[in-house]
């Protein structure tokens, strides 16, 4: 296990507001070289993608908030809790909502509420058993603003989707922080991903701790690695940027891989992908130069898929569309997408190598899924998104750009 020593910084984000307060338009359109189908649509926010037992393709949706209890994110948002979020199922064709009443976190304010929610960031099989992780906004002890409904967030779960609509904490990621750092003056919590080991054990990313923790299935936590900033080689912004890790997967070697969103100013290209050793507990760059990547996951061929948020960076003038990568055992990449992504939030991989992507997944109702294949279809128009929605991306990203900095010495 790697020591740590603590050191805190705030940063700004109110630039970013300035750089992204234009309608975002397609980037230039290179020749299309996938075929891209909506799969499942009016989804809220949705995020983790994984295929069940059943063959069928889950999706978790983050919600939309509600009228309940408020607090002020780190962002500086008002969140105010609605039970709205939930896990839907593609199932031979047909979309369906099989659990519902999961908690929920998102402004009502504007003019597009519910975007840029908190909720049920991804999900997980062992066998026929769910698990999904809970987001949160900021520091831990603010779960407690929220009354009785502040310990669902920031928490590891058990979900029955058998229309029950059942949902058990299992690991307290948000109270692990907590006591990891007793002494800090300020924390950010915010589980972002997970994967299950083939012992039942999980592991996952906490983009607001910047560390990779493992899960036993009986809940105790334990801090597996913890990202240091890096130098930031831009003339603006803070001097250090934040790893903020964002999705994790499982090797066929079996080490762990994980990617970063990077803090700000998200400097293009200063995203890696990282491999962790169970064995060694050493980390390690596997690739690099990616920039704001949101999830990851290997295929069937050992090939591993890599997504990014944006193509531009989140301080560029656009972001420009995801982008889509394909690593091959040998290291090649190949751009698979690069054009009709907006926000994406997340992927899975079928038996088919088929890819699915959770596409405009800072939007409440409409979110979509989309299934990505090899070909060479007509090119497609690019929905135009909005101011509204673009300021919701901000609050989104604020959630996972953390006021926690902890740096491993070189």
């Amino acid at each position: 296990m790697e020591k740590t020593r603590l050191r805190f910084c705030r940063s700004p984000f109110l630039w970013l507001g300035a750089a992204l307060s234009c309608t975002l338009l397609p980037g230039a359109m290179a020749e299309a070289q996938t075929d891209f189908t909506v799969v499942m649509s009016g989804l809220n926010n949705p995020r983790g993608l994984a295929f069940g037992q059943n063959g069928g393709l889950y999706v978790t949706e983050a919600g939309s908030g509600g009228g309940g209890a408020s607090i002020v994110g780190a962002n500086g948002d008002t969140e105010s809790y609605g039970a709205t979020g939930g896990v839907s199922l593609l199932l031979g064709g047909v979309q369906s909502r099989v659990l519902s009443g999961a908690p929920s976190l998102a402004s009502q304010a504007g003019l597009n509420p519910g975007n840029g929610a908190t909720g049920l960031n991804d999900i997980a099989f062992f066998g026929s058993q769910a698990y999904g992780v809970v987001g949160f906004v900021s520091n831990p002890a603010l779960r407690s603003s929220l009354g009785v409904v502040g310990d669902q967030f920031a928490q590891i779960v058990r979900l029955s989707l058998d229309g029950s609509n059942t949902i058990e904490n299992v690991a307290d990621l948000g109270l692990h922080e907590t006591n990891a750092n007793p002494d800090a003056p300020e924390l950010n919590s915010n589980p972002f991903s997970l994967a299950v080991l083939p012992s039942g054990a999980l592991i996952a990313v906490d983009a607001g701790g910047n560390d990779l923790l493992g899960v036993t299935p009986e809940g105790a936590v334990s801090t597996l690695s913890v990202v240091p900033a890096q130098l930031n080689p831009l003339p603006f912004g803070p001097p250090f940027y934040q790893a903020v890790p964002t999705g994790v997967a499982v090797g066929a070697d079996g080490a762990y891989y994980f990617g970063e969103l990077t803090g700000v100013p998200f400097p293009v290209g200063g995203a890696d992908i990282y491999r962790y050793d169970p064995l060694t507990g050493i980390r390690t760059v596997a690739y690099s130069g990616f920039t704001n990547l949101i999830d990851l996951a290997f295929a069937p061929d050992g090939s591993l898929y890599a997504l990014q948020l944006t193509t531009n960076g989140l301080a560029g003038s656009p972001p420009g569309p995801g982008l889509l990568t394909r690593i091959g055992t040998d290291g090649t990449r190949t751009v698979i997408e690069n054009q009709r992504l907006f926000f994406p939030t997340a992927l899975a991989i079928g038996l088919d190598n088929a890819v699915y992507v959770s596409n405009q997944g800072i939007f409440a109702g409409g979110g979509q899924v989309v299934r990505i294949t090899t070909a060479a279809p007509e090119p497609g128009s690019a929905p135009l998104l909005a101011l509204g929605g673009l300021l919701s991306l901000i609050g989104y990203i604020r959630k996972r750009t953390n006021d926690s900095r902890r740096q491993i010495p070189a």
